[in-house]
Formats: structure tokens, C-alpha cells, sequence
């Protein structure tokens, strides 16, 4: 009797393990309906495409002869919920780096920590090999934007509406070359939803 005890005792528990399992980064998994990694690079993909095919590009690298210089301003997170906006912008940064039609500056924070470095060569590198001051790329155009959210909920469902919206400005005269809207629907049916 004592045997069935135990085995009936090992199969209850191993049944409320945790399992995990690996699957391919770029699969889109919503458990819970909120933004996730899928959201964040998909959204940056298509914006990016979409800000890279505009005649702004084009103007600029007739104009001046050269790639136009981008940098990432703020974007805020206007939504009801936490995102992650480092992953997204990281993502957007990744998609215009990787396209090879304009040069990327740095971010402030990257900027002030290769500016300590350089102070460091200047005193402490061969003259061959410093890095001299005064000669970093600045930007042309800064791309700014934020991600908002509309929550319509009755009973166990719920829409999740997202809207990100992305400006680029030049910073020559602050004019706006383009203006990107994306936008996001879900339909969430759970039976203890949370706002």
C-alpha cells in the first residue's frame, strides 16, 4: 500500500514542474496581449522601412553628397503599461545601422563615455594610435517619437489599441522630413484580465 502512496505522491508533483522550452527569438508568442519583444521589433522593421524609403533621403544625399547622419532623441512611453524602450530603441537603431543608407551618432550617454576614453588615449596612448578630440560625426537628422495606448475592456475581454508614433527632424532648421504612425490592435479573452 505504502508503494502506491508514494508513486501516486511522485506523479502529482512532477506534474506542477516547471517547463521550459526553447524557441526560435523571432517567434511571436502573446501570452498576456501586452507589448512584447515581437511588438517592439516588428513595429521598429516597418517604421524603419518605411522612414528609409521616403524622399527626405534622397533630397539630402543629392544635396550635400553624402549619407545623412541619424541619431535616436527621446522616445517616451505615453501607455498604460511598462515598456521597454531600450529594446525598441535598440531595435530601430539596429534596423537603420544595418541598412547601410545613413551613418548613426552615438547617443549622449554613448557619446560622454567614448569622450572619457578619448581623455585616456590622450594622455595615456602611442601618438600612432590616439584618437584626437574634436573630430566626431554630427547628426543631421534626430529621430524622436512616443507609444501610446488606448485600453477598452467590458467582462473578461479587452482591445488593446498601440499607437507609436516617430518624427525625424532636421537638425539644421527643425523642420520635420518625416512623420511615421504605427498602430497595433489586440483582442484579449481571458477570464481574469488585468488593466
Amino acid at each position: 500500500m505504502k508503494i502506491w502512496v508514494v508513486i501516486f505522491a511522485v506523479l502529482l508533483f512532477s506534474g506542477c514542474g516547471t517547463s521550459v522550452e526553447r524557441v526560435d527569438s523571432d517567434s511571436t508568442i502573446d501570452l498576456s496581449g501586452a507589448w512584447n519583444d515581437s511588438d517592439s521589433r516588428l513595429v521598429a522593421q516597418e517604421m524603419i522601412q518605411d522612414v528609409l524609403s521616403r524622399p527626405w533621403i534622397t533630397d539630402f544625399t543629392t544635396r550635400s553628397g553624402e549619407r545623412p547622419a541619424v541619431i535616436v532623441g527621446t522616445v517616451r512611453n505615453l501607455s498604460h503599461e511598462h515598456i521597454n524602450l531600450k529594446t525598441f530603441v535598440a531595435d530601430m537603431e539596429r534596423e537603420l545601422v544595418n541598412s547601410g543608407r545613413v551613418d548613426f551618432v552615438a547617443s549622449k550617454d554613448e557619446r560622454g563615455e567614448i569622450r572619457d576614453e578619448r581623455l585616456d588615449q590622450d594622455l595615456n596612448a602611442r601618438d600612432d594610435t590616439r584618437n584626437a578630440a574634436g573630430q566626431e560625426l554630427g547628426a543631421d537628422f534626430m529621430l524622436t517619437g512616443q507609444i501610446n495606448t488606448i485600453i477598452d475592456a467590458e467582462g473578461k475581454q479587452q482591445v488593446r489599441f498601440y499607437q507609436v508614433d516617430l518624427t525625424l527632424i532636421s537638425m539644421a532648421d527643425n523642420r520635420k522630413v518625416w512623420l511615421g504612425q504605427k498602430k497595433i490592435k489586440k483582442l484579449i479573452k481571458n477570464p481574469s484580465i488585468r488593466y
